[in-house]
């Protein structure tokens, strides 16, 4: 199921004859000593490129805005109509919050702007942008950010409903964005690479979103193998007897309780000319649905466990943006895909499990299942040959407890942390680096195997760290790694925010195309 997607290019029009359905302005929140100076025009400040626009409304713009109740604040949207003072029939004016001292706003804060205003203004078909973008070295990085937010907040799930809904406006179809000069290589470059890099954030949300009656092993592992082959990858499918051959244990224990058997999906792109010579694997956790399995989790809120495959869902639409953008870097994506069933056939705590790197697991809680899958993922990467490994999951709900549902959690190897948290920073997707403390990885010794699955007391005490400590036994040693644990980020059950719609999200997308340029620019 593809959602509609939205259409994006640059115009250097002056903003106030374009003919589209509605034109957006920023605006932004005065200080308390700018407001008490500012007379009627009230909070508001009018940010750069909608200079013409103020001017056909003979200086009261920001004054008919206040007097609607505008404020300036981050993300609020005001719709005024123009009565013919300009060619658009709407101006949308959204907030940006306070002016930022000496220079444009920030690149997150352009694009959660565009994000809301383009999602508010659904119904619109055609929409310009005249946010403020800087004139400096910052511009292609502020251009980026509009154009994801809008081509992002404009994003809708084709969903499952039969009957016509009269009060349900369509999203925007086409977005123009204002510039000095649309003709610019750079800035054009920078929408190509917007495009390319939104439509892979847009197809992870639908995976994530589809209902996993539709979407169970065998389904996501077709859809994901079909959209690789149309984009060019290289791709492999081990089915469950392939899996069991070759001795992929932990994916094999977790998916044997469902009769939709498990799956293992192998992307591959390969540079022209082998590239910068330094290799990429991704790994996500793929579990269609998760039910907790023996362990059974608690009804309430289960119905999200559609969204415990985002990880993998990331990885397989990362995999598609970078056959798209072609970095220098050989990059693999590994998909262990499982569904998480109680039957008759499923595994048990107290099941010892012979992983596919040789190591027996002693299993304790069938619910801490995604390590199980990754395990054999990770194991089968270093086995390959990797320099770099990154690994995304909706691994635990520890992850939430310590860092709340924007900030993932990312552990490994110090340096490749540090690295994912700022490629994080850098496009919206903040991860915060947490330990692997030695008393946690004691806390894990079994009296039977090599190591248990969780803490051998059942102490969720560190439960987000024993989730890395446990992954960490699967790496080689000459592999850098770092896992990102996305239980709180890669779903969202509020309210559309920003560039986020209710649903998936699609993180960490950008933030794994982000550490491919880096790996790729900087090895």
């Amino acid at each position: 199921m593809t959602s509609p997607s939205t259409t994006l290019s640059l115009v250097d029009t002056d903003p106030a004859e374009l003919a589209v359905d509605a034109i957006v302005i920023g605006v932004h929140s005065q200080t308390g000593e700018q407001a008490a100076t500012s007379g009627p025009a009230g909070a508001l400040l009018l940010a750069s490129g909608a200079e013409s626009i103020a001017a056909a409304f003979d200086g009261k713009l920001t004054e008919t805005l206040a007097l609607l109740g505008a404020t300036g604040g981050p993300g609020e949207v005001i719709k005024l109509a123009t009565l013919g003072t300009i060619s658009a029939p709407v101006v949308a004016a959204v907030g940006l919050g306070p002016e930022p001292s000496g220079a444009a706003p920030a690149p997150e804060a352009l694009r959660r702007a565009a994000g809301a205003v383009v999602r508010a203004l659904a119904g619109a078909p055609r929409v310009a942008l005249t946010l403020p973008l800087p004139d400096d070295a910052d511009a292609p990085a502020a251009l980026r950010a509009v154009a994801e937010g809008a081509l992002l907040g404009g994003y809708r799930f084709a969903g499952y409903k039969t009957k016509p809904q009269p009060a349900r406006r369509e999203p925007v179809a086409e977005v123009l964005v204002a510039v000095p000069d649309a003709g610019d290589a750079t800035a054009q470059a920078e929408i190509t690479r917007a495009q390319a890099v939104t439509d892979a954030v847009r197809l992870c949300r639908d995976w994530v979103n589809t209902a996993p009656n539709e979407l169970r092993p065998p389904a996501f592992a077709d859809a994901v193998a079909a959209a690789a082959r149309d984009a060019g990858l290289g791709v492999e499918v081990l089915d469950a007897d392939a899996l069991a051959a070759g001795g992929y244990g932990g994916i094999i224990a977790v998916g044997q309780g469902s009769e939709a058997p498990p799956r293992l999906v192998k992307l591959t792109y390969t540079p022209a000319g082998g590239g910068n010579g330094k290799r990429v694997a991704l790994v996500g956790k793929g579990i269609t649905f998760d039910t907790g399995g023996i362990s059974i989790k608690p009804a309430q809120g289960m119905w999200e466990m559609k969204s415990d495959m985002g990880g993998a869902a990331a990885v397989g639409a990362a995999m598609l943006a970078v056959a798209a953008l072609k970095p220098s870097v050989t990059v693999t994506g590994y998909l262990p895909m499982a569904e998480n069933m109680p039957s008759g056939t499923s595994y048990r705590p107290g099941d010892v499990i012979t992983m596919y790197n040789g190591k027996k697991v002693e299993v304790l809680n069938t619910d801490a299942e995604g390590r199980m899958i990754l395990a054999d993922g990770i194991a089968r990467a270093c086995e390959d040959g990797t320099d770099y490994l990154f690994e995304t999951s909706t691994l635990t709900g520890g992850q939430v407890i310590a860092l709340g549902k924007r900030i993932a959690g990312v552990m490994g190897t110090p340096e490749l942390c540090e690295r994912v948290k700022d490629a994080g920073d850098a496009v919206g997707e903040p991860a915060w680096p947490m330990p692997l403390p030695d008393d946690v990885r004691k806390g894990m010794d079994s009296d039977v195997a090599d190591i248990s699955q969780v803490n051998a007391v059942m102490d969720r005490a560190g439960h987000m760290l024993q989730g890395g400590v446990f992954l960490r036994e699967f790496v080689t040693d000459d592999v850098a790694w770092a896992h990102i644990d996305i239980a709180g980020p890669s779903y969202h059950s509020g309210e559309a925010t920003g560039y986020w719609t209710k649903g998936g999200t699609g993180v960490p997308v950008r933030t794994l195309l982000a550490l491919i340029d880096d790996v790729a620019a900087n090895g």
